[in-house]
């Protein structure tokens, strides 16, 4: 089933059109990675799925309904979870409430419910489970960035956005999280994947689209794009590598 679908959808940032007529989808339970260089257009369009950036055009239908001119809050609560760059978390609240946070949009949840849900997040992130009362300030950045990402899938969403997730961390810690995406991947997650880090990217992903200054240019199975000369020598360093599992 198609969960996600952008048809002909170009975005502005001021003056500056930031994407010019992209079309995607992404189905049921895929994982799908956006790929490209700096300024091309990968965070605009998460930004603009989530409610973020208004389009100047075009349709995004979340399982069949427009959703384009809905308020980011009433998005959230369609089913779109959008995890930003950076982290975001709250510094100065502990763990586990920077986790109950990510259910502020599922109304009103018992103290059971609520519980349950995080003690699901702790058994998906087992590291976060000793750091539940440390403040949020106090975490390095791999934790901080799965504690971003706990947050994002207490939501209960039906598409989670993933935006740079491994951002300015250590390799060993991009493994890690990559693990996790896996795991979340296999309970079933529909995912959107924006990760400079190509390579990683496509050995989770199912299939994946290339962004270039705003435009679509090309798309395909991994494999597909692991071979494409013009993918590997701009993306991927210019050298071929197996695609895991």
């Amino acid at each position: 089933m198609r969960l996600l679908e952008l048809q002909s959808v170009s975005s502005f940032y001021g003056n500056v059109q930031a994407l010019r007529q992209v079309s995607l989808h992404v189905d049921e339970g895929e994982v799908v990675t956006l790929l490209g260089a700096n300024g091309a257009g990968k965070s605009t369009t998460l930004r603009t799925i989530s409610g973020l950036v208004s389009p100047a055009e075009g349709t995004i239908l979340l399982g069949g309904e427009p959703i384009q001119r809905l308020s980011p809050e009433a998005i959230v609560r369609r089913g779109i979870a959008h995890v930003p760059e950076g982290r975001r978390i709250f510094p100065g609240l502990t763990v586990t409430e920077n986790i109950q946070l990510g259910a502020s949009n599922r109304g009103r949840l018992s103290k059971a419910e609520l519980a349950r849900d995080v003690e699901e997040m702790f058994t998906i992130f087992p590291d976060l489970k000793r750091l539940s009362r440390a403040l949020g300030w106090s975490l390095s950045g791999g934790q901080q960035q799965m504690l971003a990402v706990a947050r994002g899938l207490m939501a209960r969403p039906r598409l989670l956005l993933l935006d740079e997730p491994s951002l300015g961390l250590a390799p060993i810690i991009v493994q890690q999280l990559f693990g996790v995406i896996r795991d979340i991947r296999a309970r079933g997650m529909t995912i959107l994947l924006v990760e400079q880090n190509a390579n990683m990217a496509l050995s989770v992903a199912d299939r994946g689209y290339v962004l270039e200054t705003g435009r679509l240019i090309t798309e395909g199975r991994p494999q597909e794009l692991l071979n494409n000369e013009e993918v590997r020598a701009a993306y991927l360093g210019g050298g071929h590598q197996a695609v895991g599992a």
